[in-house]
């Protein structure tokens, strides 16, 4: 008798999903892994369609069977397939879509939907019941109320919430009798998204630590590139409007200074070449000391605010006051004097 082996007949679905995850891979060039464990469906669900109504046909979405998933990206040969692999246990989500994946990431990011509260939650914020009515009647409730320490009242046959009561604060864990009353009341304290895991864009695999982006820091850093190269483009003169008004005002400073210090009189440089004058003629008397009086040359003196000072300081400014004397007395030679009326009159 001759045994034939049958050849096992794959059911249709996993030929529709492996083909799918397939021509997503070759489709886009960003996937997104994001981890769903834990997550209601619900949640799921309003965080598609919020992705959706902001980019449409931009995006699609798959939950499939991990098994399948990496039997099609072997065959596809995709480039950092084993660093891709680690990415792919427990519950996950592909995202698909040819956006910028660190953009991708931070929208994915800040979407967070109100979810209700499970018994044995630890919190990280405060929560608070408001008063008013509860639209709960009066009965077995009031004792829950009592026990949570919520002060309440009675008040056309519902309970009302006297004044606001905090019932949680961070790192509380939440019991299964506030867990019901915040459920009947209503009350959604926690905020639940999906947790991004990896994006794998164009044969390379981006960690979520590295997907995260320092908005501040950037524009920091923008904002000192930017007047980095405005400041080198004034330098060399770059002939664009942003740049031109700068490099002419600091052309026409750096002319005016050249001008001024060569002597040239103008209407713009006048009052600065007669200030530079004086300034150089006074430098000369000083250096002249007791010459300077016989030809009866005499600076100004420049008084300055006596400023209090100890009595320590003052013993020793004495030696320096007299050291001046001291410089004032020595000769100056016929070279120094020549050189400082050059320097007065060019």
């Amino acid at each position: 008798m001759r045994l034939v082996q049958r050849q096992r007949k794959i059911p249709e679905d996993k030929k529709l999903k492996y083909e799918r995850i397939r021509q997503a891979f070759q489709k886009y060039n960003t996937v997104v892994i994001a981890d769903i464990e834990g997550l209601d469906s619900n949640v799921i669900k309003k965080i598609k369609f919020i992705l959706k109504s902001m980019f449409g046909d931009q995006i699609e979405f798959a939950s499939l069977k991990l098994s399948i998933t990496r039997k099609a990206l072997k065959e596809l040969s995709i480039p950092s397939l084993e660093a891709l692999e680690k990415y792919l246990t427990g519950q996950r989500m592909f995202i698909f879509s040819n956006l910028n994946p660190f953009v991708l990431y931070s929208l994915i990011s800040v979407i967070k939907i109100p979810a209700p509260a499970q018994p044995g939650m630890v919190v990280d914020k405060e929560i608070i019941i408001p008063a008013g009515n509860t639209g709960i009647p009066p009965g077995p409730m009031l004792s829950v109320f009592g026990r949570l320490k919520i002060q309440t009242k009675v008040q056309g046959g519902t309970i009302w919430i006297a004044k606001d009561a905090k019932v949680a604060k961070p790192g509380d864990t939440i019991s299964p009798e506030l867990a019901s009353l915040l459920q009947k009341l209503g009350i959604m304290p926690v905020e639940k998204g999906i947790k991004v895991l990896a994006a794998y864009h164009d044969g390379i695999v981006i960690p979520s630590d590295k997907l995260k982006l320092d908005i501040d820091e950037y524009a920091s850093m923008l904002t000192v590139a930017h007047r980095n190269a405005v400041s080198v483009g004034i330098e060399a003169a770059i002939p664009v409007p942003e740049i031109m008004k700068q490099a002419v005002s600091l052309a026409y400073l750096r002319a005016v200074t050249v001008a001024s210090e060569a002597g040239v009189v103008l209407p713009e440089t006048a009052e600065r070449v007669l200030s530079l004058a004086v300034k150089r003629a006074y430098a000369i008397i000083l250096a002249l000391g007791e010459k300077a009086k016989e030809l009866g040359l005499e600076a100004p003196v420049m008084s300055a605010p006596a400023a209090a000072q100890p009595a320590g300081a003052q013993a020793e400014a004495k030696p320096k006051e007299e050291e001046k004397e001291e410089e004032e007395k020595k000769e100056i030679s016929e070279e120094d004097l020549a050189a400082g009326l050059g320097s007065l009159f060019g």
